[in-house]
């Protein structure tokens, strides 16, 4: 059984949970950006949660299927057709051999997970099959999906068993603004009061130069009593301030180390909203303590635990 791709659309990457404990050797984690869209996709079709699915940002892939599955579409708000009929995303829908699965362009958000029955067969590397196209590791030879691809997953025994669906006021939105809760690191003592208040209580942009390794804003400059420091490990969200005082959050692709100084970190949950957002996207932030960051996890575990799926009537 195998998915064609017939169109890769704009960035289409394959992408399980994350590549972790590779940093010793310079390999970042990569991963889904938006890991809530991306655990609902395999959660429809009682996978894995670190299950091997498709990461695709804008749209505009389409596939072919080669056999008989089912597939579930989360993330970004973008039009699903199968064989031309409009379906319906955050629920499991059959592909029969021969279906060609399309996806339009994303009207909101722009980070969308396609996922497939059983996950994708394809051989790990380095412990996960997560790519990251600057190392050229993971998916397929390390590069993003191209047309003509084929990509082996499992054959539904099958169709009949009930379809799952995520219930619309379940579901996330997504917005053109987000706020995202900061807990300060060490290095905040190198920016003075006046500036840790312009950092906190202004609104920034997304700039162009928005991407899978990082997310540099455009907005009031915030300056720092340093200009650099010696190069160490860097977090998944960490706020790094460079010479020009224009912030940048490290997302998934991100170096494993840096030398520009960090306000604090993005709390793991936020990341999602903001790897939401495109070019033009405003942000704001809101100081937490570490506390606050280990209850809102726990809160938001929780509360992802006891959300259940519905079958389809």
């Amino acid at each position: 059984m195998q998915l064609e791709i017939l169109s890769p659309g704009i960035l289409s990457l394959i992408q399980d949970a994350g590549r972790f404990g590779q940093h010793g050797i310079g390999l970042t984690s990569g991963g889904p950006m938006d890991p809530v869209a991306f655990k609902w996709a395999n959660r429809l079709l009682n996978n894995d949660q670190h299950a091997t699915a498709i990461e695709t940002t804008v749209g505009g892939i389409k596939l072919k299927s080669h056999g008989t599955t089912r597939v579930a579409i989360t993330g970004a708000n973008v039009s699903v057709k199968i064989n031309g009929q409009i379906c319906k995303q955050w629920q499991s829908l059959n592909l029969a051999l021969g279906d060609v699965l399309e996806l339009g362009y994303a009207t909101s958000g722009c980070r969308i997970y396609l996922a497939v029955s059983g996950g994708f067969k394809l051989q790990k590397q380095f412990c996960s099959n997560s790519t990251v196209v600057r190392e050229g590791v993971g998916g397929l030879n390390g590069s993003a999906l191209a047309a003509g691809d084929k990509l082996d997953c499992h054959a539904l025994i099958s169709q009949n068993d009930p379809h799952q669906l995520l219930a619309e006021k379940f579901q996330p939105t997504y917005g053109d603004a987000v706020t995202l809760r900061v807990i300060p690191g060490y290095q905040q003592a190198h920016f003075s009061a006046l500036e840790q208040n312009r950092f906190f209580q202004s609104e920034f942009k997304v700039s162009e130069l928005c991407d899978r390794m990082g997310y540099r804003l455009s907005g009031p400059t915030v300056a720092c009593d340093i200009d650099g420091i010696l190069s160490e490990g860097i977090c998944l969200g960490a706020i790094q301030v460079p010479k020009d005082g224009q912030p940048i959050i490290l997302m998934n692709d991100r170096q494993t180390i840096g030398g520009y100084p960090k306000l604090g970190s993005v709390l793991s949950l936020d990341l999602a909203r903001l790897a939401q957002l495109t070019s033009g996207g405003r942000v704001r932030f809101e100081a937490i303590t570490i506390d606050d960051a280990h209850n809102l996890l726990a809160l938001a575990q929780h509360k992802s635990e006891q959300t259940q799926t519905e079958e389809k009537v």
